[in-house]
């Protein structure tokens, strides 16, 4: 109850209430906090009934791919953002940045789920997820602007997806 009262408070404070916390640049971290820490430790917690040090590695890689689902939504958004007075962490640091965090967020998803193949081995199975990222690297890190990153979102979101499946996979064999 208190995890899911947390979540619901931090769903709401990103945009609503006197200080949202999304237009003051810390959209990414309550992202990586919920949706990779919160989300796949507590998932894992219910389910096993511990959550190890491959949980974590799992936890960083979808929080990673998280963030950088918002990275690249708040990239698309910076011109009018700025203009709106919301300094999101994108008009924070610029576009130029924010294409480097972008890409250093996917790469960082695969680096945290390969950090645990030397104990599990079969947690290779996400670089099968690795074509996934060449499309919206190339889009962000090719200078896309405005509506033409919209695709990059979907692309990412699977990506997501996907090595949150195959890492998952991985771990449990």
């Amino acid at each position: 109850l208190l995890v899911g009262a947390a979540s619901v408070a931090a769903a709401w404070c990103y945009t609503g209430g006197q200080r949202p916390y999304g237009y003051a640049g810390l959209g990414e971290v309550f992202v990586f906090v919920f949706f990779g820490l919160v989300a796949v430790l507590g998932t894992t917690y219910v389910q096993a009934g511990r959550a190890g040090w491959a949980a974590l590695a799992g936890a960083f890689c979808v929080g990673f791919l998280a963030c950088a689902i918002l990275v690249a939504n708040n990239l698309r958004d910076v011109p009018t953002d700025a203009a709106a007075g919301k300094r999101t962490l994108a008009v924070r640091i610029g576009e130029r940045r924010s294409r480097l965090l972008f890409a250093a967020l996917v790469a960082g998803g695969f680096v945290a789920a390969l950090a645990t193949a030397p104990w599990h081995p079969p947690a290779l199975l996400v670089l099968l997820a690795a074509p996934l990222a060449v499309r919206p690297l190339r889009t962000v890190l090719g200078g896309a602007a405005g509506r033409d990153l919209i695709p990059v979102l979907k692309d990412t979101g699977l990506l997501e997806l996907a090595a949150g499946a195959l890492l998952g996979l991985g771990l449990a064999l």
